[in-house]
């Protein structure tokens, strides 16, 4: 059953992105694609997953159109599963070090910091209170931010 929920090609990405993006409504979602998903193909996972009880979706108080998704307790419960996956991923593939510098820091930071991220997200996502600036989230974004400028920088001097 795990595998037909989260076995398709967009499920987990369109998690990770909420999870580690902090994205929560559907044009920042699409727009924040690094692997470029379809608008219909966006509108139908969202809705998989929201009908799987993974998030939530609610209307967002700043305009009377616009709704943000939120993960559930039970989307949470998959940060040790996502970091593994991610640990896995950064030793088996090739990638580019922006998508692998997060996966790494949470497989270097273990359960601790896991069940730390996962605290933060049930606040955030359930509790509605406002990301902290200084929490598991800030240092893993910090983290890709940086490793992505390092990488523009590579390009664009032709390395």
């Amino acid at each position: 059953m795990t595998i037909e929920l989260l076995g398709d090609r967009w499920s987990l990405i369109v998690l990770r992105d909420i999870m580690f993006g902090g994205l929560t409504h559907f044009r920042e979602l699409l727009a924040a694609s690094l692997e470029g998903i379809a608008s219909n193909m966006l509108a139908a996972r969202l809705a998989k997953l929201v009908d799987a009880g993974l998030l939530t979706r609610d209307a967002d108080p700043s305009h009377r159109q616009k709704v943000s998704y939120h993960l559930t307790e039970a989307a949470i419960q998959l940060v040790p599963v996502m970091a593994q996956v991610g640990a896995w991923g950064a030793r088996w593939l090739e990638t580019s070090p922006e998508l692998t510098v997060r996966a790494e820091l949470l497989a270097e930071g273990g359960p601790a910091l896991w069940d730390r991220f996962m605290d933060e997200l049930r606040a955030t996502h359930l509790a509605g209170t406002p990301v902290p600036d200084n929490g598991v989230l800030a240092q893993l974004t910090e983290a890709y931010l940086r490793a992505a400028s390092h990488t523009t920088a590579a390009e664009s001097s032709g390395d």
